[in-house]
C-alpha cells in the first residue's frame, strides 16, 4: 500500500539556458558543454527521501543509520565539504519532509520517537512499558523469543551478535541481562523455538547447527553450551522450505511451515514428530495443508492452524482452521472463520482465539488485521481494536493482550509496532503501555508480566513525537523542542508560511483535531489551525503560492469538490478553487515557476492531455490546462526542481524525453519534446528528489553509484547545467 514518496524544496534561479534558432525550429543547444562534475563524495547507508539547504548546511532525511560512517539515524546535517555535522536528533523511523524557520527544523515522516532511544532489535520490557536497559543489544532481527525457565530468554532470528559478542541466529540471555555462554551457532535463520525440559527445539531455514547437519529442525541440549545438538534428527525438506512454528505436547512435537517431507515421510506443511525417536519419527497423524503454515495453538486435542493455505485436514479452509489431533487424516473440525487473507499469529484463551495477520474480514465481520474469534461458533466477537497495518505476534498476560506488528495505530491510539490491548474492552482499548518500536515488531515472548519483544526495528523507546517534530539546529543532541502537536498517521509533505506549518500525508488527526490527510499547524502551539480542506485519500506534495495551496496525491475529493490527484486550495477558507487539471493516477511531486506548475507522478493523463509521468500545467486556466510541453518518461517521476528554463527531474525512469536517462535528468522547459540536455549522472538506482541551490544540485535516493562510480551513495551534490 505504501508508495514511494518524494518531498522537495525548490529554488528559482535567474541562470538562463541559451537557445538557437535554425530554419524556424527551436533546438536544444547540444554543443553547449553540460558535463556533470561532482561535489565531495558522501555515502549514506540507506535511502535519502528529503533535503533542505540552509546556507552551507544541507539537512537530509530518510531511512539510514550512518552518514559517512558516522551514526546518524534518519536525519543528519552535512556541510559543504561533505563532513557530517554534530547535529544528531536520533529519529526512530523514516523522515519524509523538512521545513525550516530560523534555527528550527521541522520534520515529518513515519517516526514516533526521537532522542534517547535504545538501539536494538530485541529486548525485555516490563508491564509498565519500561525497557530493561541491562539487556544486550541484538544486531539483527529477532523472530522468536521464549522464556528459559530461569528468568531469562532464548532468542532466535537473523542476528550475528548479541551485546557485541558473536552469536549466530540463536542465543540465551540471563535474567540479569548478561549473555549466557550457550552458543549453538546456526548457519541460517531461526524462526521458531520450543522448550521441553532441558531440550530446546529449533526451527528455521538452517542446514547446520551446533556443528552438525540438521535440515530446518533440530534439538539442542541446553545443559551444554556448544557442540550441543542431540541425536534427534527428523529433517524437514522440500524446495526452499522452512519450519516456522512448533508446539510441544507431551512427547509429540507439532511443526508447521513449508516442507514436503518431515520425519522421513511425506508431510505437506504440517506434521507431528515423536520426540522419543531420533529419525524416521513422524507419527501417523497427517492432516496436510496445501500451502504455508505460519502459526499454531493447541487446546486439548484441537490444534488451531493459521497460514496462507486454502485446504487443511481434507477440507476447504482459508488461512485458518482447526484439526483433531486424535484423528490421523481428514481431520478438520467444523471451525471455519474464513479470513480473507493470511493469518500470521494466533493465541488461544478458553473459547476465544485471538488472531493477527493480513486480513480485513474474519468470522463474518470486518476486522482489520486483528480479531477475537469464538471457537464454538467461528464468529468474530465484538472485540475490535482496529489495527492500521499487519499484526505479526501476540502474547497474553491476564486480560492484557500484547501485540507486535507493522502498525502505527491500534486500539484507538498511536502505537508504533508494539501495543497492549485490554481484552475486556471492545474498542479504543489500547493501554498506556507504549515502548515505541522504531520499525516492525515480529514476536512477543511472555514470562509473567515481562515481555521480550523482537523484530526488524532498529530502536526502542525514546521521547514520543508522532509523525511530526521540531528540532533546534543550534544544539547537537537532545535537540527536540517542546512543540508536539502529533498526527495519527504518516506526514509526507510540509510547507511553512510564517507561523503556519501546512502538512499533508496519511493522517486523519493532526494537532488534536480531525484533519483528513491535509491540515495546518500553529508553530507557536500544539494545535491545528482552523484550515480544513479535508481530502479523501493521501497527500504527497504541497506547494504554496500566495494564498493558494497546490496539493498532489491520490485523492479524488478535496476542498469540498471532486478533484482527481491534484488541486488548488484557498488557504483563506477550506475550499478548492476552480483549477481542476484531473489526473488518472497519483501525483508525487510539483514545482511552480511563474504560472506554470511542473508535475511528476505515475499518471498517463493530466490536464486534458495524454502525459506520461511528467507534465506542465497552466495555473491560470481552470481545465484542459496541460501546456504543449511533453517530454514523457517511462516510469515514475518522484522529484522535480526548477532552475530558470531548466527542470531537473528524479525518479525511477530509464528513458525521458525520448533518450536514455537513468533516474536523473535535466529538461529544457522552452522546448516541448526531445528536450533532454546532455547532462547525465546515470544513477544505478532510484532517485527520490532533487533540489537546486545556485549552481549546485543536491540529489537523494537509494543509488550506490553515479556516473559509473561507487564513491557516492544515497546523497550527492553536482553542478547544474549552464
Amino acid at each position: 500500500m505504501l508508495k514511494y514518496i518524494s518531498i522537495f524544496l525548490f529554488f528559482i534561479s535567474t541562470n538562463l539556458y541559451a537557445q538557437r534558432v535554425n530554419i524556424g525550429f527551436w533546438k536544444p543547444a547540444a554543443t553547449v558543454s553540460c558535463t556533470v562534475t561532482y561535489g565531495p563524495a558522501v555515502s549514506v547507508n540507506g535511502e535519502v527521501r528529503t533535503m533542505l539547504v540552509d546556507g552551507t548546511t544541507t539537512y537530509i532525511g530518510g531511512s539510514f543509520t550512518t552518514v559517512q560512517g558516522v551514526a546518524r539515524k534518519n536525519l543528519a546535517a552535512i556541510d559543504s565539504t561533505g563532513a557530517v555535522l554534530p547535529f544528531n536528533p536520533n529519529v526512530n523511523e523514516r523522515v519524509q519532509a523538512l521545513a525550516m524557520s530560523g534555527t528550527t527544523l521541522y520534520a515529518g515522516g513515519y517516526f514516533t520517537a526521537v532522542n534517547d532511544m535504545i538501539d536494538t532489535q530485541g529486548t525485555q520490557i516490563n508491564a509498565a512499558g519500561v525497557v530493561n536497559t541491562a539487556f544486550p543489544s541484538v544486531n539483527g532481527f529477532v523472530g522468536a523469543a521464549i522464556p528459559d525457565g530461569a528468568g531469562g530468554w532464548y532468542i532466535g532470528g537473523y542476528f550475528t551478535q548479541v551485546g557485541g559478542v558473536a552469536r549466530n541466529r540463536i542465543a540465551r540471555i540471563n535474567s540479569d541481562g548478561t549473555l549466557h555462554p550457550f552458543n549453538p551457532n546456526a548457519n541460517n535463520d531461526v524462526y521458531t523455538l520450543a522448550l521441553s525440559g532441558t531440550t530446546l527445539y529449533v526451527g528455521g531455514i538452517f542446514t547446520n547447527i551446533a556443528g552438525v547437519g540438521r535440515t530446518r529442525i533440530a534439538a539442542i541440549d541446553t545443559t551444554l553450551d556448544t557442540a550441543n545438538a542431540t541425536a534427534w534428527n527428523p529433517g524437514a525438506t522440500g524446495g526452499s522450505g522452512y519450519v516456522n512454528t512448533m508446539i510441544v505436547s507431551g512427547t509429540t512435537l507439532y511443526i508447521g511451515g513449508k516442507f514436503s517431507t518431515a520425519g522421513g515421510v511425506s508431510r505437506t506443511n504440517i506434521a507431528a514428530l515423536d520426540m522419543t525417536v531420533n529419525t524416521s519419527n513422524a507419527t501417523a497423524w497427517n492432516p496436510g495443508a496445501n500451502s504455508d503454515v505460519w502459526t499454531m495453538a493447541l487446546s486439548g486435542t484441537t490444534l488451531y492452524v493459521g497460514g496462507k493455505f486454502s485446504t487443511l485436514g481434507g477440507a476447504a479452509r482459508n488461512s485458518l482452521g482447526a484439526v483433531d489431533t486424535t484423528i490421523n487424516t481428514a481431520n478438520a473440525t467444523a471451525f471455519n472463520p474464513g479470513p480473507n487473507n493470511s493469518v500470521r499469529t494466533i493465541l488461544i484463551s478458553g473459547t476465544t482465539l485471538y488472531v493477527g495477520g493480513y486480513f480485513n474480514s474474519i468470522g463474518g465481520q470486518s476486522r482489520y488485521y486483528i480479531a477475537a474469534v469464538d471457537t464454538t461458533t467461528s464468529n468474530a466477537t465484538a472485540w475490535d481494536p482496529d489495527a492500521y497495518d499487519y499484526v505479526e505476534g501476540l502474547g497474553l498476560s491476564g486480560t492484557t493482550l500484547y501485540v507486535a506488528g507493522s502498525f502505527k495505530l491500534i486500539g484507538g491510539q498511536t502505537r508504533s509496532g508494539l501495543a497492549a490491548l485490554d481484552t475486556t474492552v471492545n474498542t479504543n482499548n489500547a493501554t498506556s503501555w507504549n515502548p515505541n518500536a522504531g520499525g516492525d515488531a515480529f514476536t512477543i515472548g511472555m514470562s509473567g508480566t515481562d515481555v521480550y519483544v523482537g523484530g526488524n526495528f532498529t530502536s526502542i523507546g525514546g521521547t514520543i513525537r508522532n509523525f511530526v517534530a521540531a528540532f533546534d539546529t543550534t544544539v547537537a543532541t537532545a535537540n527536540y523542542t517542546a512543540w508536539n502537536p502529533g498526527a495519527n498517521g504518516f506526514v509526507y509533505a510540509l510547507t511553512l508560511s510564517g507561523t503556519t506549518l501546512y502538512a499533508g500525508g496519511g493522517f486523519w488527526k493532526l494537532g488534536g483535531s480531525n484533519r483528513n490527510y491535509i491540515g495546518a499547524l500553529n508553530t507557536g502551539s500544539n494545535t491545528a489551525t482552523s484550515w480544513n480542506p479535508s481530502a479523501d485519500w493521501y497527500i504527497y506534495s504541497l506547494v504554496l503560492s500566495g494564498t493558494t495551496m497546490y496539493a498532489g496525491g491520490e485523492f479524488t475529493v478535496i476542498g469540498g469538490q471532486s478533484r482527481s490527484k491534484i488541486a488548488a486550495l484557498n488557504t483563506a477558507n477550506n475550499n478548492a478553487t476552480s483549477w481542476n487539471p484531473y489526473g488518472d493516477d497519483f501525483v508525487e511531486t510539483m514545482a511552480l515557476s511563474g504560472t506554470t506548475m511542473y508535475v511528476g507522478g505515475n499518471f498517463t493523463y493530466l490536464g486534458g492531455q495524454s502525459r506520461s509521468k511528467i507534465a506542465a500545467l497552466d495555473t491560470t486556466v481552470a481545465t484542459g490546462n496541460a501546456t504543449a510541453w511533453n517530454p514523457g518518461a517511462n516510469d515514475l517521476v518522484m522529484g522535480v526542481a526548477v532552475d530558470g528554463t531548466k527542470l531537473y527531474v528524479a525518479g525511477k525512469f530509464t528513458t525521458i524525453a525520448g533518450v536514455t536517462r537513468n533516474r536523473l535528468a535535466v529538461l529544457n522547459t522552452t522546448i516541448n519534446t526531445s528536450n533532454a540536455l546532455a547532462w547525465d549522472p546515470n544513477a544505478n538506482a532510484q532517485m527520490n528528489n532533487v533540489t537546486v541551490n545556485g549552481a549546485t544540485l543536491q540529489a537523494g535516493g537509494i543509488f550506490t553509484s553515479l556516473g559509473g562510480s561507487g564513491t557516492r551513495a544515497g546523497f550527492a551534490t553536482m553542478n547544474t547545467c549552464p
